[in-house]
């Protein structure tokens, strides 16, 4: 249910002066070199768990353990919990692998260089270079709580929800279609969740609060978390934490409702409501936003000080489209938070945003940077100071 504060937060922001960005679609391309990230190519004997350059068909030794306990997954989460909408439905069953998941990038700033229509023309992902890579296996059904530490969960076609109260758990390469608050939950008190390579998607009407659906990953936690080349719809706060890394997804689809409060869902593609111990890093997604601005319509990215003052956030290389302000960047008494080499794009709004690009960015916090931004024609774009 939302909150008091976050409700009033948001009235407030739809008289806020829109920033003036180009309204022209063009090209951005961004490159990746996962050489950084994983040192050498791996074979299929030797693939890891995470997969960093795994190519389809291609596995590690670490199979899963077997089925978890299982019990059934009502309460909502109660950290990170400012709950939001979208406007589409989620993709159908992929049993196959369309191509190699892991496309090479950098984390350098992007540069406008020719016409680009979409995020995947640009390098940025989508459904071609997210999702599972293998053929799923194992079909289950019901939220499912996971206790057991290092249990790996893959090729799974899931029809519930996972709620982890374990340690080093991996979900990969798997399908996760939730009617509950969450796709996965990492609780209080546990650490080393990792989420790469699935499709998480939601039942719209068919959630607890009043028939929407919240978070597709929502981190309780105070560890960090992975989230990785997902494939991610429908959940209205998609993907909901203060602390961790995610990279690579493609967050699509959100679809507005009504919650328990009688009103629209406020729509994020990523949220953080601040208070985070560790370094949260948004590094080369594609983060679409398509909700109306009458239905919910928050943010690309929300970093919001519903908890604490946000601090030690990365924003980099993404591509960020629709919501009132496509980003909302920390507010009064945020700190280090870099926002570098992003494009935002004139998808949904000639503004990016319905009201701009950017907003609540702090001039004055410390360790703060902006640079490299720009609008998908090229247009810089800096935020407004008040």
């Amino acid at each position: 249910m939302l909150r008091d504060t976050f409700r009033d937060r948001f009235r407030a922001r739809r008289h806020l002066i829109a920033s003036v960005c180009a309204a022209a679609v063009a090209a951005v391309v961004l490159s990746v070199v996962l050489a950084e990230r994983s040192g050498e190519t791996r074979t299929a004997a030797d693939c890891p768990v995470q997969a960093l350059v795994c190519k389809p068909g291609q596995l590690d030794t670490v199979t899963s353990s077997g089925p978890p306990a299982t019990t059934a997954s009502t309460a909502p989460p109660q950290a990170d919990d400012a709950r939001a909408p979208g406007a589409s439905l989620p993709k159908p069953t992929t049993t196959a692998p369309p191509g190699t998941r892991s496309a090479p990038r950098t984390t350098a700033a992007a540069t406008a260089s020719g016409p680009c229509e979409t995020p995947g023309a640009c390098g940025f992902p989508d459904a071609s270079t997210t999702g599972p890579r293998l053929p799923l296996k194992t079909v289950r059904s019901g939220d499912l709580t996971i206790r057991t530490d290092k249990e790996v969960i893959r090729g799974w076609d899931l029809t519930g929800s996972l709620d982890v109260y374990a340690n080093d758990v991996t979900v990969i390469d798997s399908r996760i279609d939730s009617a509950n608050w969450w796709g996965v939950n990492l609780r209080p008190g546990y650490h080393g969740l990792r989420v790469l390579h699935n499709e998480i998607t939601a039942r719209p009407g068919k959630g607890p609060d009043n028939g929407g659906v919240d978070y597709a990953v929502a981190n309780m936690s105070t560890s960090s978390v992975e989230v990785g080349w997902n494939d991610v719809s429908v959940f209205g706060n998609a993907l909901s934490m203060g602390q961790g890394s995610i990279h690579d997804n493609y967050v699509h689809g959100i679809v507005p409702f009504v919650n328990q409060g009688g009103e629209y869902q406020h729509a994020d593609a990523v949220i953080s409501n601040g208070g985070g111990t560790g370094e949260l890093s948004i590094r080369h997604n594609t983060l679409l936003n398509p909700v109306p601005l009458d239905k919910g319509a928050s943010a690309s990215i929300g970093l919001f000080a519903d908890s604490a003052p946000v601090a030690h956030t990365t924003v980099d290389g993404n591509w960020l489209a629709g919501g009132a302000y496509a980003l909302y960047g920390g507010g009064p008494g945020s700190h280090h938070i870099v926002v570098t080499g992003n494009i935002f794009s004139s998808q949904y709004h000639p503004h990016c945003g319905a009201y701009g690009p950017v907003t609540a960015w702090n001039f004055d916090g410390e360790g703060n940077r902006w640079s490299d931004n720009r609008m998908s024609d090229g247009t810089p774009v800096v935020p407004e100071k008040p």
